[in-house]
């Protein structure tokens, strides 16, 4: 097992080489034959755009993501941080897309991370030895011990009212742009206690979504730790850890949460809601910190 690390300082700045994201388009156009009863029609359709991003550190391949392009600067930082690659953001000196491709197909879908002078380049404990599908978090994985990541339990005073919580899905649900047109987008939000949406990302992917939004929130030195993480489904282990990693003390979803999630929030002290919507939420994990 390794080594429990502190919780990462995301409030520290980048120190560097970090270039603007330009959204690509989170949506393609294909072509469609609609039934309705026995008639037919041809039609155009909007589908979410997904694409293999493979990130590197210093040249060597570290993970392949299935995502949804854009954002891909801080989808490459908030993996880093959540799988624990480094400690905190002021570790990366820049993330870029890189320049040369080596076949087509990796032409704007490689990453190239460089470290600090000083940082622990101990690349085989966060090499993937396969790929991460749009639908999991820690699939390729070598070994249970690397998919179930030892982290410290999260210290928080922070508080959130029933109330504020039960009104996050229709805010992040507003900032669903792409969703709007495809309806196959997975979308992550960062609230403060009071319920301001203060980042929303989407992609076809949970965890890819929540990698983005704690990417975003280090590069514009957000405290996490004083935020509330809503995701738009099912809330798995690798979300919990995700939180656990970057000191986000509560984690909320529309949808439910699985065992393993809910055993982990518990024992990393995470307050664990699902099922918010309407006038009804569950609490799973740490209620002490819901208000009435």
């Amino acid at each position: 097992m390794t080594k429990p690390l502190p919780s990462p300082a995301l409030g520290v700045a980048v120190t560097g080489g970090f270039e603007p994201d330009e959204d690509d388009a989170a949506e393609r156009r294909v072509r469609v034959e609609r039934w309705n009863g026995a008639a037919r029609t041809l039609d155009e359709d909007s589908v979410a755009h997904e694409e293999p991003l493979e990130i590197q550190i210093e040249g060597v391949g570290i993970a392949v993501l299935m995502r949804t392009p854009g954002h891909d600067e801080e989808l490459a930082l908030g993996y880093l941080l959540s799988e624990r690659a480094v400690e905190d953001a002021s570790q990366v000196v820049s993330i870029r897309h890189s320049s040369t491709a080596r076949e087509p197909e990796a032409d704007g879908n490689t990453i190239q991370v460089v470290l600090g002078p000083g940082v622990e380049r101990s690349l085989e404990r966060f090499r993937r030895s396969g790929y991460a599908s749009a639908s999991c978090g820690v699939c390729g994985k070598a070994t249970i011990a690397a998919a179930l990541l030892e982290l410290s339990p999260v210290r928080s005073a922070l508080s959130v009212s029933a109330d504020v919580l039960r009104a996050m899905p229709a805010a992040l649900r507003s900032a669903q742009a792409a969703f709007d047109t495809t309806g196959g987008l997975h979308a992550a939000g960062l609230f403060t206690p009071e319920g301001e949406l203060v980042l929303a990302r989407e992609d076809v992917g949970r965890h890819n979504a929540v990698d983005k939004v704690l990417g975003a929130a280090a590069r514009r030195r957000i405290a996490t730790a004083e935020h509330v993480l809503f995701v738009s489904g099912r809330t798995s282990l690798e979300i919990v850890q995700k939180a656990a990693a970057c000191g986000v003390p509560v984690v909320a979803a529309v949808s439910a949460p699985t065992s393993l999630a809910v055993r982990y929030a518990a024992s990393l002290e995470i307050t664990l809601a699902g099922f918010v919507r309407g006038e009804r939420l569950n609490v799973y994990a740490h209620a002490e910190r819901v208000l009435g």
